[in-house]
Order: C-alpha cells, then structure tokens, then sequence
C-alpha cells in the first residue's frame, strides 16, 4: 500500500483485507486492475490468465515490494479443474475474460459465444454453490440499438435522450436478425447476465454486474504485426493507432458516423474499486460505467486522434488522414452495428458517489504517448524494406 492509513469504506466502516481471483488478469483491464489493487490496496490477488505479458512487472519476485501478494496461475478456464479450488480460496471472483473484439463477432461467431458465455457458466456456478460474491464484467453492446435509431434520420425525437441515452435498470435490449453475426458477442454476454441476476434471485448469489463503455488508455488490444497476429483487426481506438504509427489513412467504417463515448482506463479502475470495497452498496447491481462527457462520432475521433498523434510524435500528419470503407469490406458479411452508445450515470453515482474525470483529449493523449514510445520504433522496423546492396 501506499501508506499504512487504514482504508474505510463509503460509509464509514474498515476496509478488510480480502484474496480476490480475478479471471482475465493478464489482459487490458485486469493490468490496470492489478496495478490499482497492490499500490493501493492491502488486498491479495490470485491472477488466471493464459498470458501475463502486460503484468509481468508485478510478478518479478526481486523487485517487487507486494510478491506476495499476488500469484500468477497459467490456466485457460474453459478446461482446467484448478478454476473451482481457486474460486473457493478467494472472497471475491473478478470474471474478465471474453473476447471482445468487434472483427471476431463476424468471423468467429461460434468462438464468442462459447468465450462468453459458455465458458462462463463454471465461474458463476462455483461462486453461487461456494457462497462466494462475483463481480461479472460485461460489455454496454447488451443494449444493442437505440429506440431512435428505428426512426426516421430527421425525426425530432432521435434527439431526445428518453430515445437513446441507455439505462441499466429500463432500456431494452434490441438486436438485429439472426444472420447477422455481430450481435452474437451482444447476445451471449447478454445471456450469462441473466444468468447472474437469476442466480442472484433464486439462490442468493451476491452479485455486481459491469457494463463497460469503450474503456481506453495504456495496453489496450494490440497493434498487429507487432504484440499481436498481422492480419488481427484490434478495436476502433488500436485500429487507428495502428494506422496513425503506420503512416496510413484511418478507415471510417460505413463513414464513422456511429456515436460512441469514451473513458479513460484509470478512472473507469477507480469505479471498480469502489465495487470491490463496497458490497453493501454494489452487491445486486448492474453498473454502467463510462464517460457521456466524452461522446464523439467515430469520424470525429479520427479527426482527433490524427491531430493528438501529430503532437505528441512530432509528425505532421499525411495528406488525407481517412478513408471510408464499408463494413462489408472491413468486417465481412453480416456486419451491423448500433448508432449511438450514451450512458446513463444515475445507478452508479447515487450508489458509489462516482463520475469520470478525463477529458477525451488527455485520454487520447496520454494513450497516444504510450503507444508512439511503445510501439513506433518498432513498426518502423517492421515496415522498413531493406537496400539492395
């Protein structure tokens, strides 16, 4: 911890120490997640994961003043019966894992839907049969599309926020037709939700659900060629990193004109502490947890993050920065999408007290900062052709 005071809760009452088994460690959110909990925390960790790349500075046993307190398990959950023990060692189970990558919906479909929700179903069983809490993360696709969207582009009403602004507790979920692949990700985190919450109401499972909308910032995805497959579409944000470190238009998918908003990593981290060490006040709740202040088109987004990139590496940038491409072309057949992705904060800030902080520019810069010095050197090698001799 980072100093000996003794932590207490949003009511009052002192923090105790707890062994959390956090499913999904090694990725994105569980590094920052890990980082949060052993500089800040007293807590203990039991990290699964099939990699631990981006926590790998946690777990050297020189150098770290918190060792002990967490343990790396190289486990893949989908078949490995170490999973029920370590659910049982713990007080808490953070579930992680999934793939969550748009491109994979379309090509992969039969993957995402056992990823997600399959081979969640242990994990929420052996939290609900041991008595153990869960905190089940999500994804805000589970809305699917606005109500807005089915009207008319020039209707008054489509910007009115009762027809798009998304409420856990009130909007619905609306998918597209079956054949159209990309709402199996949405569908399937959907189910094991309902899972959850049934678990929760027939068997008393304690239980926090997470809907995270567009989590960003350092060790998000991977850029391909580089830390991940060449031929890898990674989401919207390392997609055009991908391409701004690679000197390459960005490609706007059907013109980027989907509505998305966006949160920095570090403040969304700070809303899931606030979960951890609150039950009283999470337990049974589903949590939108996202930035309504940072909402932008996916062109405008482009627009920024060329003119952040420019910045931060000093590089003017190309001629013409975007090109538009159609989501036949980018994602296959069966692509669709939602128009609009706006949260509401209600739930979570009447029962944590919580709202972001980082504006869309000092995330896209900070990020942006981090993938340049991580990540330009080495597409620079990638893409350099050698001199005939």
């Amino acid at each position: 911890m980072a100093n000996g005071a003794e932590r207490m809760d949003l009511d009052g009452r002192p923090i105790k120490p707890m062994t959390i088994c956090m499913i999904g460690a090694g990725g994105f959110i569980g590094s920052h997640l890990c980082e949060k909990l052993m500089n800040e925390t007293p807590h203990n960790i039991l990290a699964l994961d099939v990699y631990n790349d981006k926590i790998k500075h946690l777990l050297e046993p020189d150098t770290s003043r918190w060792a002990e307190r967490i343990q790396f398990h190289r486990i893949n959950i989908k078949h490995d019966s170490r999973l029920e023990g370590l659910v049982k060692m713990a007080d808490l189970t953070i579930n992680l894992a999934a793939i969550c990558t748009p491109a994979d919906y379309n090509t992969r479909p039969l993957d995402t839907i056992y990823s997600n929700f399959i081979d969640a179903l242990p994990v929420v069983k052996y939290c609900s049969e041991n008595n153990k809490r869960l905190i089940h993360f999500s994804t805000c696709e589970v809305y699917g599309k606005t109500i807005g969207s089915f009207l008319p582009k020039d209707h008054p009403l489509r910007q009115d926020p009762d027809f798009y602004v998304l409420k856990e507790d009130t909007s619905p979920c609306i998918f597209g037709s079956i054949e159209k692949q990309r709402w199996s990700y949405a569908c399937a985190k959907q189910l094991i939700e309902r899972l959850v919450y049934a678990e929760g109401a027939e068997n008393g499972l304690d239980f926090t659900i997470v809907r995270p909308f567009n989590w960003i910032g350092p060790r998000m995805d991977f850029i391909p060629g580089i830390d991940g497959p060449s031929e890898g579409v990674p989401r919207v944000l390392a997609c055009f990193s991908n391409n701004l470190l690679r000197r390459e238009p960005l490609k706007l998918v059907d013109g980027g004109e989907s509505q998305r908003t966006f949160i920095y990593i570090k403040d969304a981290i700070e809303a899931v502490l606030l979960m951890i060490e609150n039950p009283e006040r999470a337990n049974g709740h589903i949590f939108n947890v996202g930035n309504p202040n940072n909402e932008v088109t996916v062109r405008q987004l482009a627009e920024m993050m060329t003119e952040v990139y420019s910045k931060v590496s000093g590089e003017t940038a190309i001629e013409s920065p975007t090109i538009d491409v159609s989501s036949k072309e980018f994602y296959g057949e069966g692509y669709d999408d939602s128009d609009k992705r706006i949260p509401d904060m209600t739930i979570i800030n009447r029962q944590l007290g919580w709202n972001p902080k980082t504006s869309l520019w000092d995330l896209l810069e900070s990020t942006l900062t981090y993938q340049h010095r991580t990540y330009a050197e080495a597409v620079k090698k990638a893409t350099s052709k050698p001199v005939a001799s």
